[in-house]
């Protein structure tokens, strides 16, 4: 196995991350309503929306240990453990969107130091959306 990128098929691109839930149908009408995306993929413990070329799976926290365990889901009150970035053209724009869908924004709009402008929310599962030009 070599150690150059070039010569690697693995990693690959992250195609889907699985995010654990109380309320599936709260969180998933609100991906529909403020990322305007259509479901591409749910059951009774799941639902999918595409990001791109990334899934993001919403599955109800019951079904989680089926995945992770015997590692455990974290209470959404212990903290935020990551956060997503989604870039937009214009920060203030998006920020006066989400607030008209109902959104309440974490902070921002805020020029940060390394030179970007970012806003971040949360999705009624706890985890933390950023947005960012």
């Amino acid at each position: 196995m070599s150690d150059t990128t070039e010569d690697r098929a693995w990693p690959g691109g992250i195609t889907a991350v699985t995010l654990f839930t109380e309320d599936l149908d709260a969180t998933k009408e609100f991906y529909r309503e403020v990322f305007g995306l259509p479901v591409v993929y749910e059951n009774d413990n799941s639902a999918v929306f595409g990001f791109g070329d990334t899934l993001i799976n919403l599955l109800r926290i019951s079904e989680a240990h089926g995945l992770i365990g015997p590692a455990r889901v974290a209470d959404p009150a212990a903290g935020s453990r990551c956060q997503f970035t989604l870039t937009v053209d214009d920060v203030d724009a998006v920020c006066k969107e989400l607030a008209a869908r109902g959104v309440t924004l974490l902070n921002g709009p805020v020029d940060r130091p390394w030179g970007i402008r970012t806003a971040s929310f949360k999705d009624p599962g706890g985890h933390i959306w950023e947005i960012a030009k």
